[in-house]
């Protein structure tokens, strides 16, 4: 009895000391995970939809936004803020939410590391990442979260390798690492995965061969190792998995043969894409008894014989392209395969272009689903007429017919393909008019009707297409004159070619219509008069040939516009006049024909010019002069005839005009400088009020010496810069006097006072005070007082010299660092503080570096800020200074008066960005007739990359030649001459970000 009454008591001392224990353990770890959630919230830089804004006291960590916990421990069990576009870095702290069993984090902004210390999370069993900008390695402790069945960390900037721990996740049963930029081989110990259903890697650099080991993947389904630079062949394990349906090793370098029983021993296959590989053999007759399939991709390979017959009796069949092979026998009977194609009712993509198909054109094709959209036999051998019937394809968007042997008219019917945006029919023998009906497809953006036998006029009709960017209709039999309606298609702008026709009459006026194009070729006709003024309005213009024409008349002087120019033949015409100077001035251009015409006068021996590489300007038998690798004679120079009453006109008038300026000027000056001066004080006092703490003159003098010359740092566009300290606490700043005799150097300052209010960030030069007062002379006195940066500037950095020795020094780290630096000032002001401010004068100047060789960016005084309106981002008239930054960086575009873009920055930066790793400035004299440090870094990539970097950075090793490559390969993207190619500056940043932490992982640093 005494017994029981012991373990009695016993059992109520310990269910007491178990609930005790539960009472004050559950509050501690609720506090635990409340803590963690905080130390997330923390790490936010950005949260623009305020997804975080419960996140605090007044509701219990549970109710926030985002998180479930357990209804009986009241512990995280679900972190899901997916697609809400918060911006920092994850917190370790997340380790701390032990009972979390899904973490969703996808779709957002989220940079840096993946934390290893998730690895202690042993209740995971969903981890989504996709879709942010992680860097770095992934991480091997996630090894260590064994109930995981999925791991999502696609579409980041993952490098390094993938790790073989991930092969000792027995639950894992999704996979999925693709577009990141991780290297090595696949891991067989991915093999042990048993429970795998879906693995994708697609859109890395992985290499080596693919691992027999996956073939023990008894479960996968989904198997997508596309875009990689995997090589070898396919193991034979692979297709013993009978379960897959989705098959992709598409984009890599693999070869062998596909299995001719594919379609037995893969039943239950939908999708197979093995695509841009080197296969060989033949396509396997089988495939027809896999009846799921619904997408075949055989493209690019070096696939032969015919392809099977019966691939009709797959009725759920939506997309077949064999191109790219070398297909085809040379018998008509090849093409039987298409007419079982009418029975496949999904059938939307169909193509077998580029191979040796040879026959009539298959007839049976008007009979194919009307859900047919792309429609690709181009580059055969194929004969006849286009079928009648093929007007039935109505949603139709691709049509490519082009390089065959194909003859007769093209159908009017084809009016009806209204749907149509791309239709080449280039290369065949077709001959009559083109028809009036080709106007009615209006969604048409590509139309390629060059290099056949066409005869008539181009038909006005073809104005209606208003959504063209490139018409080629050249080497035709066309007549008659150009319509206007055609030559005013305002959207074209990759190529209007008319070339080698028998077209008459003159250029139509409404060219200039053209104002984005890229390319017009109208040589080889007939055309006569002038050239017209309005060429000039296409100022986007690369390309213009107008040779072997009958065009007369001078070279208009508007022609000056085409500031992006770079091949410009007006050669075999009956020009006359001189040839005017400002043709080599033409920044870009690399080919100018001038010759057979009958110019006369002095030929110009500046710009493009002095190169007879590049310029010809045979067949002019008045001209003289010029450099003397061009073989002109010499010009004579005739004495001038007496004119003395012209000449004392030409004194006397000019004389007494400048008297009465003389006279009448200081009173308009002092007119026009009162009402400035007033506006100038309104302007800067509203655009300053309430933002900067206001300094006198008195006290900058005090700071500076009286503005004295020993604390003087530079000199700039519009003012001086002084060292300055302040009594009061000893602090040094740097002191901007604004000289405003110069013109706009008011307008500089409250551009900048403007740009700089709505600005923080730790790469910008933060600016502390500012002063809009009188000096001791009664003037008007303004300036900016900003953090004082004792490393100076990048330029004295790279280019300070003293007897052909550099001063100064930057290693590859260093610049490394001020690279990423200048481009997350940049991303900043583009993207992430509000409105987008553009600077507009971005340059080694510009940048200032701290006491840690932090770079700072400066000197706001071109700003322009953007607002959107109407969808598009237009510039404030804060400031009216006209954008032309510094010579050597600013845009092309600007130079055109293109509108002020975040891409001029980019620009700018991308020059920059050269110049910090080639240590060469863009404006040497070295850098003319074409070549420029973009040029000259383009022709350099990848393989001499060496031999452009600054000598004090050159040391031969494969990471160091891999570093230059990656960081001149950014430099390059960043200043295209268009701006539609470049990079955006969140791109960049996030390019350079895993450059810099590769290969400072790699151990490259100095």
């Amino acid at each position: 009895m005494a017994c029981c009454a012991f373990w009695s008591f016993s059992f109520y001392a310990i269910l007491l000391i178990s609930l005790s224990e539960t009472a004050t353990t559950t509050p501690l770890r609720n506090e635990t995970d409340r803590l963690a959630l905080l130390a997330f919230k923390n790490e936010i830089t950005g949260d623009p939809l305020q997804a975080l804004s419960s996140w605090n006291d007044s509701l219990h960590f549970c109710e926030w936004r985002g998180i479930t916990c357990s209804s009986k421990h009241q512990r995280v069990r679900i972190f899901n803020l997916t697609s809400l576009s918060l911006e920092g870095h994850l917190s370790p702290h997340m380790a701390n939410l032990s009972f979390l069993a899904t973490i969703d984090l996808s779709n957002n902004r989220f940079r840096g590391r993946v934390p290893h210390e998730l690895g202690h999370l042993f209740r995971l069993r969903r981890l989504h990442l996709s879709f942010n900008s992680f860097q770095g390695e992934i991480p091997a402790a996630i090894s260590n979260c064994s109930k995981l069945f999925l791991l999502d960390i696609s579409s980041n900037s993952l490098v390094g390798e993938i790790p073989p721990e991930l092969g000792s996740l027995p639950n894992l049963k999704s996979l999925s690492l693709y577009n990141n930029g991780l290297t090595g081989s696949i891991p067989p110990s991915l093999g042990n995965l048993s429970a795998l259903v879906l693995i994708s890697l697609a859109g890395n650099e992985l290499d080596g061969s693919i691992p027999d080991d996956l073939g023990r993947i008894a479960n996968l389904r989904f198997f997508q190792i596309s875009r990689n630079k995997l090589s070898g062949t396919i193991p034979s394990s692979i297709y013993n998995l009978s379960d897959i349906f989705m098959f992709s090793v598409s984009d890599n370098q693999l070869h062998g043969s596909i299995p001719s029983n594919l379609g037995l021993i893969l039943p239950n296959l939908k999708l197979f894409y093995v695509s841009r590989n080197r296969f060989a053999g033949s396509i396997p007759v089988s495939l027809s008894n896999a009846s799921l399939l619904q997408e075949l991709y055989f493209t690019n390979n070096d696939f032969t014989g015919g392809v099977p017959m019966d691939l009709g009796n797959l009725r759920l069949l939506r997309i077949l392209t064999v191109g790219g092979n070398r297909m085809g026998t040379g018998k008509a009977e090849d093409l039987k395969f298409v007419d079982s194609l009418t029975n496949c009712s999904y059938l939307q993509k169909f193509g077998f272009q580029e191979n040796r198909f040879l026959g009539p054109f298959p007839n049976s094709i008007a009979n194919f689903s009307t859900q047919l959209d792309w429609l690709a036999i181009g580059q055969n051998q194929l004969s006849g007429s286009i079928p009648a019937g093929i007007e039935n394809l109505v949603n139709l968007r691709s049509l490519y017919l082009d390089n065959n042997l194909l003859t007769g008219k093209i159908p009017v019917a084809f009016g009806k393909l209204r749907n149509l945006q791309e239709l080449a029919l280039s290369g065949n023998g077709f001959s009559g008019e083109i028809p009036n009906s080709i106007g009615n497809m209006t969604e048409l953006i590509h139309l390629h009707l060059d290099e056949n036998n066409l005869e008539g006029s181009i038909p006005p009709s073809l104005g209606n297409c208003l959504k063209l960017i490139l018409l080629n209709i050249s080497q035709n039999k066309l007549s008659g004159t150009i319509p206007k309606q055609v030559m005013s298609i305002s959207s074209l702008t990759i190529s209007f070619n008319l070339a080698q026709n028998s077209l008459t009459g003159f250029l139509p006026f409404e060219v200039g219509s053209l104002k984005v194009l890229r390319e017009i070729d109208v040589s080889g006709n007939r055309l006569t008069g002038e050239i017209p003024q309005s060429l000039g309005n296409c100022e986007s213009l690369v390309l213009l040939r107008m040779q072997s024409n009958f065009f007369n008349g001078t070279i208009p002087s508007s022609l000056s516009h085409l500031r992006v120019i770079e091949v410009l033949d007006l050669s075999r015409n009956n020009l006359t006049g001189q040839i005017p100077e400002f043709l080599g001035s033409l920044p870009f251009l690399k080919k100018l024909n001038l010759s057979l015409n009958n110019f006369d006068g002095e030929l110009p021996d500046t710009g493009v010019f002095g190169n007879a590489s590049v310029v010809s300007v045979t067949g002019n038998s008045k001209l003289c002069g010029g450099i003397l690798e061009l073989q002109l004679p010499e010009c004579v120079i005739l004495a001038p005839k007496r004119q003395k009453k012209s000449f004392s006109l030409a004194i006397f008038i000019p004389a007494i005009a400048i008297a009465v300026c003389l006279v009448f000027s200081p009173c308009l000056c002092a007119v026009l400088y009162g009402r400035r001066n007033s506006r100038m004080k309104l302007s800067s006092t509203s655009s300053m009020k309430g933002q900067y703490t206001s300094l006198s003159y008195s006290d900058l003098r005090k700071a500076t010496d009286e503005f004295s010359s020993s604390n003087l740092i530079g000199v700039g566009s519009y003012g001086s810069v002084y060292r300055g300290t302040f009594a009061l606490d000893n602090t040094t700043v740097a002191v901007k006097v604004l000289n405003l005799q110069r013109q706009g150097a008011s307008k500089s300052f409250i551009a900048e006072c403007e740009a700089l209010k709505y600005v923080r960030h730790r790469n910008l030069v933060k600016v502390l005070a500012s002063c809009s007062s009188i000096d001791f002379k009664g003037n008007d006195f303004k300036a900016l007082v900003y953090e004082f940066m004792p490393n100076g500037s990048l330029e004295e950095w790279l280019h300070a010299k003293e007897e052909g020795h550099r001063l100064k020094n930057l290693s590859l780290n260093q610049r490394l660092n001020i690279a990423v630096d200048v481009a997350n000032a940049l991303d900043y002001l583009h993207n992430h503080h509000g409105t987008p401010i553009v600077h507009c004068d971005i340059k080694p100047t510009n940048v200032l570096l701290d006491d840690d060789m932090v770079a700072h960016v400066g000197d706001f005084g071109l700003a322009k800020i953007l607002f959107e309106a109407s969808n598009k981002f237009s510039t404030t008239d804060i400031s009216s200074i006209a954008i032309k930054g510094s010579i050597g960086y600013v845009a092309p575009e600007y130079g055109m008066g293109g509108d002020v873009s975040t891409l001029g920055d980019v620009y700018s930066y991308g020059i920059l960005l050269l110049e910090l790793f080639m240590g060469r400035r863009p404006t040497e004299d070295t850098f003319k007739n074409g070549l420029s440090l973009h040029e000259s870094a383009k022709m350099a990539f990848p393989d001499r990359v060496m031999e452009i970097v600054d000598p004090l950075l050159r040391e031969e090793n494969d990471l160091v030649l891999e570093c230059f490559a990656s960081v001149v390969r950014v430099g390059i993207a960043c200043s295209m001459q268009t701006p539609r190619d470049r990079m955006q500056m969140k791109e960049v940043v996030s390019e350079l970000l895993v450059i810099r932490d590769k290969f400072l992982g790699a151990g490259i640093y100095k």
